[in-house]
């Protein structure tokens, strides 16, 4: 009799546990049915305020794209007047496209509800890595579009820069590096961050230059009939620009000689072929006029 009442009471037990269970799921049943019903009751305003935010997004997708396509067809319009290279217009082309689709996506983003903080963080981390990587070509990327924006020389120009002291005539202004050519027909590229940052000469930017040289007579020689003679020769001169001052100076008194200094004006395409020319035509008047040009000379004395 004992032993069947342990069984008893164990059915009992395991009858309980079971109802227990049944119970515990179909509350569970009844609470999913009622969240997927508050789902199905609310999914309609959902839906109409996903189709109003897509409509939105479209609709700023449309004329975003619109307003992109008009700056880059603004921009490749200043490019063409501003002598800049094809690979540069391309180049800065295609930087301002991904910019400005990146811009658009990223406000896109904002109407379906994304968080702008959590976009710009991600966004600024990627530009710190990634210019930290290309810092070098960074500094030549901007310097290439603040010397096509500012225009400080174009194509054809013959500049100077300061920290390497090379020059020469712009062939091609990059993205990059700015290609000169000297006269003795060697090619220079120059870093566009050099000459940004640098400073740098434009010797063509005017439509006219003055020549200045200086040449040495003796002591012995007349200072005024020599100033004469150059003045004279240079008012003859055909590419010496006669509207412009002409002078001829005392500009030092050297070991040797005294030392004239000259200065007349000239076209810029006519510089060096006015100066060589007018050098040349000075040694020659020099010599009619008996004038000496001065040169090195020892005296020996010897004691007996």
């Amino acid at each position: 009799m004992r032993g069947f009442a342990v069984y008893l009471t164990l059915t009992d037990g395991l009858e309980q546990a079971a109802q227990e269970n049944v119970e515990k799921a179909v509350d569970d049943v009844q609470k999913q049915v009622g969240l997927i019903g508050r789902h199905l009751a609310t999914l309609p305003d959902t839906l109409f305020m996903l189709a109003i935010h897509a409509v939105l997004a479209l609709l700023l997708f449309v004329l975003g794209s619109r307003a992109i396509a008009l700056i880059r067809r603004l921009v490749r319009r200043a490019l063409e007047r501003s002598d800049a290279s094809r690979d540069a217009g391309q180049f800065l082309d295609s930087a301002i496209r991904v910019v400005l689709h990146v811009i658009l996506v990223f406000l896109i983003l904002q109407i379906f509800g994304l968080e702008a903080a959590s976009i710009a963080t991600v966004i600024g981390s990627v530009g710190v890595t990634i210019g930290l990587a290309i810092q070098g070509s960074l500094s030549n990327c901007i310097g290439g579009i603040l010397i096509l924006t500012l225009k400080p020389f174009k194509v054809g120009d013959y500049i100077v820069e300061d920290t390497y002291h090379n020059e020469g005539i712009v062939q091609q202004i990059s993205v990059f590096y700015t290609r000169l050519a000297t006269y003795d027909n060697r090619i220079i590229l120059i870093p566009n961050g050099t000459l940004a940052n640098a400073g740098m000469i434009n010797v063509t930017d005017e439509a006219v230059r003055r020549v200045d040289f200086t040449i040495g007579i003796s002591y012995d020689s007349d200072i005024r009939k020599a100033r004469q003679v150059v003045e004279q020769l240079a008012k003859e001169h055909p590419l010496v620009l006669k509207d412009r001052e002409i002078s001829v100076f005392v500009d030092s008194f050297a070991d040797s000689g005294v030392v004239l200094g000259v200065r007349f004006w000239t076209k810029r395409e006519d510089f060096w072929q006015a100066r060589c020319e007018m050098m040349e035509n000075v040694k020659y008047g020099f010599d009619v006029a008996d004038i000496r040009i001065p040169f090195p000379q020892m005296d020996v004395h010897l004691e007996r």
